[in-house]
């Protein structure tokens, strides 16, 4: 069987150390005695800030140990609460975060010492997508097209049937980005990641933000893109149906460890039937992390 995505035993923190760079080089270079004649390591029993007084490290883990494999054309959801990991693992995927331990490897080559072989590879869609905001949905997608290598009239063709098929109307294929509704500038952001055939997808929250109708138009466009080109996606969401109806298997993390991984129907006989119904994806969610899934969005209004 061959994989688009391997990950294993993955280790990501945050935070700063509790002294300084030039404090920590000096321990190094300088054995410290612990006074019972042995050494003790930098950082152990507390850290000092040089003048006697003690500071304590603060650090935040991301991504806790974590494997899973992904399968070529498969749609791999993974599902967490706000601060789970979810965009913190598609950073590390997508080369823009190097893994403090642990591999991850992409079509066999590794983010780290291939990391070029796979951002030829990947494309990536966030929630927070960035543009140029005077300029134009087709300006901003031939820009980003040149960086691929892609010119001339056949490109140019490709974007307006992108654009259109996502649901944005011919008018506005030339009205500037800082026009736009939050919704429509996502539906930028995906024909933009689409532009390069992607072999590797990586959805972070693709459809936060967008309306009821563009919802079912950018899962639609998921879907053709595994049926018609194979492509293998990795998408995080806070919508429990869009992952039931979208993704072969999910990985729902809670403070930076997969705590399930499964097919959506095999995760909800994890738990019994209650007056005679099934229960659903966002029952085990609960069972299992104990939070509510919400958007950033939805946390802003609350």
């Amino acid at each position: 069987m061959s994989y688009a995505v391997v990950v294993h035993e993955v280790y990501k923190k945050f935070g700063k150390p509790a002294e300084p760079l030039w404090q920590r080089l000096l321990k190094t270079a300088r054995p410290n005695h612990n006074g019972n004649g042995t050494h003790a390591a930098p950082g152990e029993n507390g850290s000092g800030n040089g003048n006697g007084n003690h500071t304590e490290a603060h650090f935040t883990v991301a991504v806790d140990h974590v494997s899973f494999e992904v399968k070529e054309g498969e749609i791999f959801g993974v599902l967490g609460p706000n601060g789970g990991g979810k965009s913190t693992l598609i950073r590390l995927i997508s080369t823009l975060l190097l893994p403090d331990s642990g591999t991850v490897s992409v079509f066999g080559y590794d983010v780290v010492r291939q990391s070029m072989k796979v951002q030829e590879r990947i494309n990536r869609v966030s929630v927070e997508a960035s543009f140029f905001k005077k300029l134009s949905p087709m300006e901003n997608l031939l820009y980003g097209a040149r960086l691929y290598g892609l010119e001339g009239k056949a490109t140019r063709k490709q974007v307006v049937e992108i654009l259109t098929r996502l649901g944005l109307e011919r008018k506005n294929i030339g009205s500037p980005m800082e026009e736009m509704s939050r919704g429509m500038q996502q539906k930028v952001a995906i024909a933009r990641a689409l532009l390069s055939h992607p072999r590797l997808l990586l959805l972070d929250e693709p459809t936060t933000g967008l309306d009821p109708r563009s919802k079912r138009e950018v899962q639609e466009v998921i879907r053709e893109l595994r049926q018609d080109y194979g492509t293998t996606m990795l998408l995080t969401t806070h919508d429990m149906v869009e992952a039931e109806l979208l993704c072969d298997r999910i990985a729902i993390m809670d403070k930076g460890k997969v705590v399930a991984l499964d097919t959506p129907p095999a995760l909800k006989l994890r738990l019994p039937q209650t007056g005679g119904k099934e229960a659903t994806l966002e029952d085990v969610f609960l069972a299992l992390t104990g939070k509510q899934l919400k958007s950033e969005e939805e946390l802003e209004t609350t």
